[in-house]
């Protein structure tokens, strides 16, 4: 493996990511471009550390996952590492390292694709809420034609992103498609060109995270997915019972919201998902 730029985050040492934090936005970088950010189990490792301390940053709002080189990720480096001890009885799967916690985070995530993204290099950013791409990145799941199976719930996710019949096309055939074709199926957000990605990337996680109250965000992206796995509204009923009482009980961030409103200024939310929403967890249970 080629000597990858190490990069800190409080006490953990990155060595196949960089991880930054500026202007409340927490940049996670794959860093083996001359590998094509081909996938390891140290990656895996370290892109879950990463998500967790932005998670457990309350200066972090926002999160931008990109890439460094040419490609976004080939999918698994079968030269390196790539399962772990599966006779430990704690292991978990290496891409669901990163999508777990991507799903659970309190925090917004978007995802700049500056070139191809192929197998884990695109199923582990399903559970991103936004997917940026250079108009000329190319994408595919291409499992079925390496042998393997689809992982980091890409099974349920996808669907839920681009339909049925289009995740059944996608991942049976295992073919490669472009940004055109995965713009106009749901996949992605936007395109842009080459030059213009990260810019538009962070724009949208600068207005996400001057305008968007951090505890809203939070309620938002993990409630969508949890109501998703019922068949009717009742869940997502039962759920509103618990929050809309909460919202409306003078918290801090909604009478900022109100005020900033009124007043025609930005807002200045103070709110912190990870402390003012302890009971988040259990709201989300059936």
């Amino acid at each position: 493996m080629e000597a990858d730029a190490v990069s800190q985050s409080g006490g953990a040492s990155f060595s196949t990511i960089t991880y930054v934090v500026e202007d409340a936005i927490a940049t996670i970088t794959l860093n083996r471009p001359a590998a094509r950010n081909g996938f390891t189990l140290r990656m895996a490792d370290e892109l879950g550390a990463a998500l967790t301390a932005a998670d457990l940053d309350d200066g972090v709002r926002v999160v931008v996952f990109t890439a460094a080189g040419d490609y976004f990720c080939v999918g698994m480096d079968f030269a390196e590492p790539s399962l772990g001890d599966m006779t430990d009885p704690d292991w978990d799967e290496p891409a669901t390292r990163v999508a777990r916690p991507m799903t659970n985070l309190n925090k917004p995530v978007i995802v700049a694709f500056q070139g191809p993204a192929v197998g884990v290099g695109l199923s582990m950013t399903l559970p991103a809420d936004f997917r940026l791409a250079s108009d000329t990145a190319r994408f595919g799941f291409v499992f079925a034609r390496r042998g393997l199976f689809p992982e980091a719930g890409s099974t349920w996710f996808l669907p839920q992103l681009v339909g049925l019949a289009k995740a059944k096309e996608w991942m049976l055939t295992g073919r490669l498609f472009d940004a055109p074709e995965a713009l106009a199926a749901g996949l992605l957000t936007s395109t842009h060109a080459p030059a213009e990605l990260l810019p538009a990337a962070y724009a949208l996680a600068r207005e996400l995270a001057t305008h968007i109250a951090p505890t809203s965000a939070a309620v938002i992206r993990r409630s969508l997915v949890a109501m998703a796995a019922h068949g009717s509204p009742e869940q997502a009923f039962a759920l509103d019972k618990k929050t809309i009482p909460y919202a409306a009980s003078d918290t801090p961030d909604l009478i900022e919201g109100i005020a900033s409103f009124l007043e025609k200024r930005p807002p200045r939310f103070t709110g912190i998902p990870r402390t003012d929403l302890p009971q988040l967890s259990d709201w989300l249970e059936p």
